[in-house]
């Protein structure tokens, strides 16, 4: 099965929260970072990659999704904290030091801006 991620990303330290689920990390949080997408993350400027954390598969990653977005806002600071403390963005680690995603433009795995928002 192909790994999927939950992810958090932010406006800015403290900022509007989103929570999604991808199945290429690198690839859509690229398109959040540089408004590819449009939708809730280009409007609020969700922008920075603040958490992620990798699913067996989708199922498990929607489920953990679900699971983190009934939180509130405290709990799921505080998550990011533990994960990342300085609350900076984490994309160039998980891009492997690249500005942009693979070269691979397959539309699958793609979030849904319309559920992510807090």
């Amino acid at each position: 099965m192909k790994t999927a991620f939950v992810y958090i990303m932010a406006s800015g330290k403290n900022g509007t929260l989103y929570v999604e689920v991808t199945t290429d990390l690198v690839r859509r949080v690229y398109e959040h970072m540089n408004d590819v997408t449009g939708g809730f993350t280009q409007k609020y400027g969700v922008h920075s990659l603040l958490y992620y954390e990798p699913c067996d598969d989708i199922r498990e990653a929607i489920r953990r999704e679900k699971q983190i977005k009934k939180w509130n806002r405290s709990w799921k600071i505080r998550l990011i904290r533990r994960f990342n403390p300085e609350w900076g963005d984490l994309f160039s680690a998980i891009a492997g030091g690249h500005g942009s995603p693979s070269a691979r433009e397959g539309r699958e795995g793609h979030g849904n801006d319309g559920g992510g928002r807090e």
